[in-house]
Formats: structure tokens, sequence, C-alpha cells
């Protein structure tokens, strides 16, 4: 029963910080970011000075003042910008709180100037870069930005027919004679782990697999031990791991301990931990045209298409890359900042270390879904 417990709530706990976001005070994370407070704004009499008041009232979140900004006001509605800015559908873009920005000159002439505005928006999983190329004009004295709007898909109504496996888990009641019995859970096993030594500290990568014929929410905590039997410290994998597996599935793990050499390390404690959940194989998310880009500059792309008929919120990609004798040689993730909506592709691209990116022969990519249904 303390397994069914633990379970929800490690699932209601990641919601909550996933939700978390939209209880941030704005005026502090903006002043932590430098950016202006309310009311007090930069001239517009230059095109900088007019993209930095569009960037610090979207830091104070002043969705108004923002649009009341642009040149182009007439080309779509306030509502239109919004959604831009903060998805159309809940997504991390949703909860997301402006970090910092960059304004960069592009080029200019009497009555007209592009600027690059590169805005660092923060989640509780992270931070994403969103980055617009913006045409500023003159109106009389002063500079207004047009705003390059980027308008998600609209989906058509459509029938979607659904035929997926699903497992629903019925628990001992209170009231039930089974005395101590109740509901397995799920056997799951570390098929590869080794760990690795980067500046950040040692890092340990792996892979776990659910051998059961149920689904499992699973993490996996791991301990180095100094040579003189101690530890040296314990840490979990929390979001750089698929939670949710299915039968048979396989998920990469990759756990970071800052500050520590390798050469202090004598072993390492490993502990998977499972909880039964009630799961479905649904939705479907397809990777397609995946493409290994090498160093430098290696990173590993390619597009997601949900192939259900229900919205996905949030989506994280896990990227496992190995060399030419299988063995594992690293982990990369990337959180989806928009919602992914049925049959619309997505792109994705996360960074590879430039002295990995080299040992990488083969390449695997599992994907992590939230809706708003639960976790998938």
């Amino acid at each position: 029963m303390g397994g069914r417990f633990l379970a929800l709530f490690l699932v209601a706990a990641t919601i909550a910080l996933i939700i978390a976001g939209t209880v941030s005070p704005v005026p502090a994370a903006a002043a932590y970011a430098g950016i202006s407070p309310t009311g007090i704004m930069h001239s517009a009499s230059t095109p900088e000075g007019a993209v930095d008041n569009l960037a610090i009232a979207m830091g104070h979140q002043d969705w108004g003042k923002a649009y009341s900004e642009l040149g182009n006001k007439a080309e779509f509605s306030e509502q239109d910008f919004i959604h831009d800015l903060s998805g159309s559908y809940p997504s991390l873009r949703t909860y997301a709180i402006l970090d910092s920005y960059q304004v960069r000159p592009l080029h200019a002439s009497d009555n007209d100037a592009q600027v690059q505005l590169r805005l660092r928006w923060s989640t509780v999983v992270g931070t994403f870069l969103d980055t617009r190329n913006i045409q500023v004009v003159r109106n009389g004295d002063r500079w207004a930005p047009v705003w390059p709007l980027v308008k998600e898909t609209r989906v058509p109504p459509q029938v979607f027919a659904v035929n997926y496996l699903r497992w629903d888990v019925i628990y001992r009641g209170p009231g039930d004679d089974w005395g101590a019995q109740d509901v397995e859970a799920p056997h799951i096993r570390i098929v590869d782990m080794h760990p690795v030594e980067r500046a950040a500290g040692v890092v340990v990568l792996g892979e776990l697999l659910n051998e059961d014929v149920v689904p499992a929410y699973v993490s996996v905590r791991a301990t180095l031990l100094a040579k003189n039997g101690s530890a040296i410290g314990s840490e979990d994998s929390f979001d750089k791991i698929s939670h949710l597996l299915l039968p048979k599935q396989v998920t990469p793990f990759l756990i970071i301990f800052p500050h520590v050499s390798l050469s202090d390390v004598d072993s390492i404690h490993m502990d998977p931990t499972s909880n039964l959940i009630a799961a479905s194989a649904d939705p479907v998310i397809e990777i397609q045209d995946q493409k290994m880009t090498p160093a430098p500059d290696a990173s590993f792309g390619g597009n997601l298409v949900n192939q259900s008929g229900q919205i996905v919120n949030i989506a994280h990609v896990l990227g496992t890359f190995y060399d030419q004798n299988g063995q594992l040689v690293w982990v990369a993730d990337q959180y989806i900042d928009r919602a992914l909506l049925p049959q619309t592709p997505v792109p994705f691209s996360m960074s590879v270390p430039e002295d990995l990116a080299r040992k990488v022969s083969t390449e695997r990519a599992v994907v992590a879904t939230y809706s708003s249904g639960g976790f998938q």
C-alpha cells in the first residue's frame, strides 16, 4: 500500500513542480534578471530603446503594455500576441518567466532598423531561448517594433480512432479480506551503468529496463562510496529519466554529482525503485527525421509528431548515444516549450559535448509526455 501512495505522491509532486511556475512573483523575478521596475522605461528614440521597452514589459508580463509598443498592432490581436509568447495551449511557455534578455542591433537606416532580441525564459525544469529578429520602424521621433508573429497551427475538427493498450490497477481496499496480499511492484533492472568525469563533476550514466508485463513508475538513486567505505554523496536522476515505463521499455538515466572527482570514488551503489501505476500506451509520439550533426557544434535533432487525438502539454525528449561497440557514451535531453498538437510536427535539438560526440556511432531517442489528464 505504501508503494502505491509513494507513486501517487511522486506524480503529484512532479505536476506541482511544473505548475509552480505560475506562482513565481513576477516583479521579484524581473528584478533578479536585471529588468527595470514597472513604469521605468527606456527612451524609444532609438531602435534599441524601443525593443528594450518591449522586453521590459514582457519581463513583467504586462502584455497590454508590450502590445501597445508594437508598430503592427493592426495585423493581429493582443490575444494572438500573448499566444505567440505563452502558447495557445498550456505548456512550459505558459508557466515561464523572463530570466534575462539581450538586445543586439543588426543594421539601421534613417527610418528602418533590424534588431535581434534574445529572450531567455526560465521554467521549473530549466531555461529555453527564444530569438526574434525584429524590424523597427520610425514613427516621428519614436521607434516602434514590428513583431514577427508566429501563429500556432490550428487542428481542424476530426475523429481519431483509439486503439491502444491500457493498464488499470485495483488495489486492496480497507474492507477487503485479502490478508497482506496486494499487487506486486514491477520488476525492473539496470542493464547498463558507468561513471564518467566531466568538468562539472562525476556523471553516472545508465539504462533501466522494465522487464515486467505491467507499467512501472521508476526512479534511480546512486551513492558514491569512497575508498574507506564512507558515502561521498547520494543523488537521484530527477528529470534525466523517463519515469513511466511500459512493459519491456528502456529508459536512459543521468545522475550528476557536482564538484566530485572520479579518483575519489571506489564504488557506486545503485538503488532503482519501481511502483505499479495505471497507464496507457497513448499518446503515441513518433520521432521523425532523426539526425546527428557531428562536432564541432554537435547536436542531435529531429521532429516530434503527436499521433494521438489529445494535446500533449509537455514533452521531454531523452537522447541516448552509443559508440561503435554499443557502449553508452552520453545522455542528453530537451523539454519542448510548446504543446504538441495532433499530427503537427515540432522540431527538437539537443547539444552533445564535442569530445563525446566524436565517439558516437549510433543514437536513440525516447519521449516522455505530460497531458492535462496525467503522465504518459
